[in-house]
């Protein structure tokens, strides 16, 4: 089996961050760990992150689990992303400015066509449980 290491991981996500799109609000997420079927970030919330309200804006929130969780995926043996079916996220607690945000997401099943991933994201201070998502992705061929 051949996954990939934290730094693979790393550079994945730097190529999202250094993008001219949407994808450069990755940037300042940095990968803690990375393990078959699992990675963890974290990412310190800032003015541009906010949404007008001045907490987290759901929306990046949507896109932290939808792009952790397939770093989680392309770290699996199969190691490919596929296409996104269905992403459900629960917002539990705002993250305010200033907060760090752990992003940890996890394979629960992979078959031939589907793969199913859950990601919570959590104050890394206290703990409590910011947003939880599930993420169902297409595996191609």
């Amino acid at each position: 089996m051949s996954y990939r290491s934290i730094q693979k991981v790393q550079e994945v996500l730097k190529v999202f961050g250094e993008s001219s799109g949407f994808d450069r609000v990755l940037g300042k997420v940095k990968v803690l760990s990375a393990s078959p079927e699992k990675v963890v970030c974290e990412m310190k919330v800032e003015e541009e992150h906010l949404n007008r309200i001045g907490s987290l804006h759901g929306g990046l929130t949507a896109t932290l689990v939808d792009v952790i969780s397939t770093l989680a995926l392309i770290n699996t043996e199969r190691g490919k992303p596929g296409v996104s079916v269905d992403i459900n996220i629960t917002y539990l607690s705002p993250a305010k400015v200033g907060e760090e945000v752990v992003i940890a997401a996890h394979i629960l099943k992979q078959g031939k066509t589907l793969a199913f991933a859950s990601v919570d994201l959590t104050n890394k201070a206290t703990g409590k449980l910011i947003a939880q998502g599930r993420h169902t992705k297409h595996l191609g061929n």
